[in-house]
């Protein structure tokens, strides 16, 4: 059972390295051991990344280094990793291959300068505090744009399996085209790539915690420089760039600017939804503060390291968080640790990953693809809420049959119509007293009332200008098919905790309308935000305040039912 960490103990007061501080000795070991955990497991991981991403090998390397210091030292939560990920590798190569050959350097300039944009716009998001827009990406359209991207990571990912070279657009296209061309397919390099899967599926069955893809990418590596697997026609990587990657600051140029933009803020939504969600999970997980807007500065400062050191965009990462956190990693220096082994990796190691078969890449990442698709949170899904589940299958029919940045657009466009329709939807009762004494809910309907010639009206949602017309309407239907006239509307405001611009003038033109009717409007507990709202509106062109504000439906009750008539008529007003 992991042991909570108490409230005050993750408090830092600096606005830097909240990740780090305060130091504890005792941790000291196990955050070195999960350093060494996470990039056992997660170097094979970025490295497959570079095939969704459509750069380079060693560019994958590049997103454990900097990035990850970057963090450490700007962000806020003690837990999350930010580097490579699946979803914006993928987002990468759905929108920039329309301007720039896979691999090429204007190709890599280009998702440099896509990391650059996302810290510029995470920048301004921290500016204006817009750490809240994590809300609203849904979780069930972040399950299906995952499972979308999952499926289109796998099928991408077939052919390389058995040796063929991709063709196709899109999942359906690419595993249509690996069908009609099995019998081309290398022995070989199928041979090698269940291998591969067997190892990786044997490991996670039997021992969770050996790092499967990392025995099998070194297993793959010495059998190849061994064997000569490249005479044998098993394409291997070839060499990699050693040493420290190149720094510059990527291109502004005007000439692809809107792709640009559009794969930046593609990125940008993905980043905000998917490292507030999981920071957010492990600061509860251990009774820590979480701190959106600082994450947001930590991930600007680790999308800008990517930037000037030549690699794509980074995020954080679900996955890897878990990896740290299951070795017993608690701060960022698990995370650094982390960078430090990469930095080997890369002045002195990069001379074995020539020989890795791209076989064995192709066989990690369509694990990934295979990992990402969320069979059960799908189901359910589709078993306790049938409304999001179809959210979360548009979302990634989008992501499937069009492509990874109209499937974002799509669900955040989702995300947003479903909060709408929830808010839009009126959750409304009226309230009678039982024999008991206690108030009783009821479906809206005329003549269910409170005491004589008084109504009481719950509304159980804000009030804004989606919903406030309907509001007015179902209580002016009320009050007008009402069988003795009715004297008191009593709104039972409780649920209400915002009024916007629309709805107070709604509020005022149906105070008017109850006026002319003879019949008096009073609210019940209204908080006290809102009671300033609705007492600001009270007033708005109004010469006599009729509108009566109390503590509970039986105080009201109470009060007006000991009015012979509406408080208006009586020439009462408003404290």
């Amino acid at each position: 059972m992991k042991t909570p960490v108490p409230a005050s103990a993750a408090v830092h007061r600096l606005p830097l390295l909240r990740g780090l501080l305060p130091f504890d000795r005792s941790q000291l070991p196990h955050d070195i051991v999960a350093g060494i955990t996470l990039a056992a497991l997660g170097i094979p991981e970025v490295m497959g990344y570079t095939k969704i991403s459509g750069t380079p090998t060693v560019t994958g390397l590049y997103t454990m280094l900097l990035p990850l210091v970057a963090f450490a030292l700007f962000g806020a939560s003690r837990h999350l990793v930010v580097a490579g990920d699946s979803a914006t590798a993928a987002i990468l190569a759905s929108t920039l291959v329309t301007v720039a050959a896979l691999g090429s350097n204007d190709y890599v300039a280009l998702t440099s300068t896509v990391a650059l944009v996302v810290a510029i716009m995470l920048v301004l998001a921290r500016v204006f505090r817009l750490g809240f827009l994590a809300d609203f990406l849904s979780r069930s359209a972040l399950i299906g744009f995952l499972t979308g991207v999952g499926i289109q990571v796998a099928a991408g990912e077939l052919a390389g399996l058995i040796g063929l070279e991709k063709q196709g657009h899109g999942p359906l296209f690419q595993i249509v085209s690996v069908f009609q061309r099995l019998g081309g397919a290398s022995v070989g390099t199928t041979a090698l790539s269940v291998a591969v899967l067997a190892v990786i599926i044997g490991c996670k069955r039997l021992t969770p915690r050996a790092p499967g893809a990392l025995i099998a990418v070194v297993g793959a590596i010495a059998a190849s420089a061994a064997f000569d697997f490249a005479r044998h026609g098993i394409v291997v990587i070839g060499a990699v760039p050693g040493g420290l990657p190149s720094f510059a600051l990527p291109s502004l140029g005007l000439s692809h600017m809107n792709h640009v933009l559009a794969t930046a803020a593609s990125c940008f939504i993905v980043i905000i939804a998917q490292s507030a969600a999981t920071a957010r999970a492990y600061a509860n997980r251990y009774n820590e503060r979480a701190d959106d807007n600082l994450d947001i500065v930590g991930l600007a400062a680790a999308n800008a390291a990517a930037a000037f050191s030549s690699t794509f965009v980074v995020n954080g990462s679900p996955t890897k968080t878990e990896m740290v956190d299951d070795a017993g990693g608690r701060t960022q220096v698990a995370h650094l640790t982390t960078a430090v082994i990469v930095l080997l990796v890369l002045l002195f190691l990069t001379r074995p990953l020539s020989f890795l078969p791209s076989a064995v890449l192709s066989s990690i990442v369509f694990m990934i693809g295979v990992k990402l698709v969320d069979v059960k949170g799908m189901v359910e899904l589709y078993r306790v809420q049938r409304d999001e589940f179809l959210v979360a299958l548009i979302t990634a029919g989008v992501v499937v049959f069009v492509d990874v940045m109209h499937g974002i657009i799509v669900a955040v466009l989702l995300s947003l119509i479903a909060h709408t329709r929830y808010s839009y939807q009126l959750r409304t009762r009226v309230l009678t007293r039982a024999a008991s004494g206690h108030w009783v809910p009821h479906e809206v309907a005329p003549d269910l009332l409170a005491a004589p010639g008084i109504v009481v009206y719950r509304f159980e949602a804000d009030l804004f200008y989606a919903n406030a017309g309907r509001f007015m309407e179902e209580i002016l239907r009320l009050v007008e098919q009402a069988g003795p006239p009715l004297q008191w509307v009593v709104v039972d405001a409780t649920q209400i905790n915002n009024i916007d611009y629309t709805a107070g003038k709604t509020l005022v033109q149906l105070r008017a309308e109850l006026d002319r009717r003879g019949v008096g409007l009073a609210s019940v507990a209204v908080p006290a935000g809102v009671l300033r709202e609705m007492r600001r509106y009270h007033v708005l062109g109004a010469k006599a305040p009729t509108h009566e504000v109390f503590s509970t439906v039986d105080e009201a009750i109470q009060a007006l039912g000991n009015a012979a008539q509406p408080i208006a008529a009586r020439g009462d007003t408003t404290p």
